[in-house]
């Protein structure tokens, strides 16, 4: 009762105070929006070859990626660190301000589309894999708790995300930009959490199968699709008029429906079968196929491509022999090729150097440490309200801080959209590498989270290690 009481009171209250801010913030003016300056382009790259530029472009995040994540794994963070920060070190950031030839050469403006078609499109199959990793299972086991503690863990940041679009709607918006659409997306901004950069870290720390290491992945699961809706909710509502809103959330939903209830009885014979029929080539060019048609579906809808990517990949049986073979052919060329030239565009956006004053950088800190309180205060007060100890509670705080990746995703899409501005976009990609960053260390820090870390050539099994009293 004292959950329930909990979730309701705090879902109301949301509510309650996204409409007394939404109201409050119509009152607000945004600046001006500014023109940005056109880039200017060498004479020598007057007539360029995409390809060639696409092509250098990858091939130098990649290698720049390796090096630095192998760097950062050593420091005992997760790879995908690395690989960000290569893309912005190429980008202007750094590269630019070293030597504005060289990034202009590496990727002009005219070639950077082109990068961005091959970005989406990793993106999209990196959706369908994480779609494909989620297990139902768990989140069936551990419902009612699990509801409580991630739906608080995005509730929490959520509020704190509404609280600060009044400071920041003012300072860092255009009036181009409605303060309801501002305020609704960085919220849902404040409370991602990173499902993949978590999984990696529990696996590499060898405490995924303990049970705070189930825990953290069940409520990072159910808090990401649950985001991820809120997500779709919100695109949806910034693309259209407000009088096609009702007809896109309404289109969602009816497309929600018929994948669960059409497209996933299908899935599961067209895995029998391939089964029974050794017939994998016919079911993976299938499934292929319903993956371009269901992108191509949200995105004529009015919400991202991606989202129709990851339902397809969710309703895909967890541990179906389909979605081994996918997971498994798919995973490393997605995060090896395709994924670089998401951190390659992200890393071209990220503009550090509109950080000029101190005043930017105070904002910038003040955004990292609400983000931080919310996320890790959110989780908290979810795990003791279920009955948690207070050591698997704070353990929880801090996994749920994981941002990554997911977090790039969101921000993209909200700069694509002219939701946020290059400057805030700055800001909150830093935001997402600092909690990222931070979560490993305070694991170690506080000693809540066993450390297991085998050598790769042990013959000892790590999942017995994690089951037993890992040494810290």
């Amino acid at each position: 009762m004292r959950s329930i009481l909990l979730y309701v009171g705090l879902l109301v209250g949301t509510l309650a105070l996204f409409w007394v801010i939404n109201q409050a913030g119509q009152e607000l003016v945004a600046p001006e929006p500014t023109v940005e300056p056109a880039t200017a382009v060498p004479a020598q790259l007057g007539r360029i070859d995409p390809l060639f530029h696409v092509l250098l472009t990858l091939a130098a995040v990649i290698a720049l990626g390796w090096v630095l994540s192998r760097l950062f794994r050593y420091a005992g963070q997760p790879p995908v660190i690395g690989e960000v920060v290569a893309g912005i070190a190429l980008g202007p950031s750094l590269l630019g301000r070293i030597s504005p030839d060289a990034m202009a050469f590496l990727l002009p403006a005219p070639a950077a589309p082109y990068l961005s078609v091959v970005a989406q499109i990793g993106v999209i199959l990196f959706m369908f894999v994480i779609g494909l990793e989620l297990n139902p299972g768990l989140l069936r086991n551990r419902l009612p708790a699990t509801i409580v503690v991630s739906h608080t863990g995005i509730l929490i940041p959520f509020a704190l995300g509404l609280i600060f679009a009044l400071w920041l709607y003012p300072l860092l918006s255009s009036r181009e930009v409605p303060f309801t659409n501002f305020a609704l997306f960085f919220g849902i901004a404040m409370a991602i959490t990173a499902f993949p950069v978590l999984a990696r870290i529990l696996t590499d720390r060898g405490v995924q199968t303990t049970a705070i290491g189930v825990t953290a992945l069940t409520c990072a699961a159910l808090e990401d699709a649950t985001a991820w809706c809120l997500l779709a909710f919100v695109v949806g509502v910034a693309k259209s008029q407000s009088g096609e809103a009702l007809r896109v959330i309404g289109l969602t939903v009816a497309f929600i429906a018929f994948m669960a209830l059409v497209v996933r009885p299908v899935a599961v014979r067209l895995n029998a079968y391939a089964e029974a029929k050794n017939y994998r080539r016919g079911a993976v060019a299938v499934v292929f196929v319903a993956l371009l048609l269901s992108a191509l579906a949200t995105e004529w809808i009015g919400i991202h491509a991606l989202f129709g990517a990851f339902l397809l990949g969710a309703i895909i049986p967890h541990d179906s022999a389909l979605a081994r073979d996918f997971t498994h052919k798919l995973e490393d060329l997605v995060t090896v090729l395709l994924l670089p030239a998401y951190f390659a565009l992200t890393g071209m956006r990220t503009q550090v150097g509109l950080l000029a004053g101190w005043n930017e950088w105070l904002i910038c800190l003040a955004i990292i440490a609400a983000a931080t309180a919310g996320k890790f205060g959110g989780t908290i007060l979810g795990a003791r309200t279920v009955g948690m100890p207070w050591r698997d509670s704070a353990t929880l705080g801090i996994l749920m801080n994981t941002r990554g990746l997911m977090e790039l995703i969101v921000l993209n899409i909200g700069l694509d959209l002219k939701i946020i501005s290059p400057t805030l976009f700055a800001m909150m990609v830093l935001m997402a590498l600092a909690t990222t960053v931070a979560t490993t260390p305070l694991l170690h820090l506080t000693g809540l989270l066993p450390t297991c870390d085998p050598q790769p050539d042990s013959p000892v099994n790590p999942l017995d290690l994690a089951r037993k009293s890992c040494p810290v």
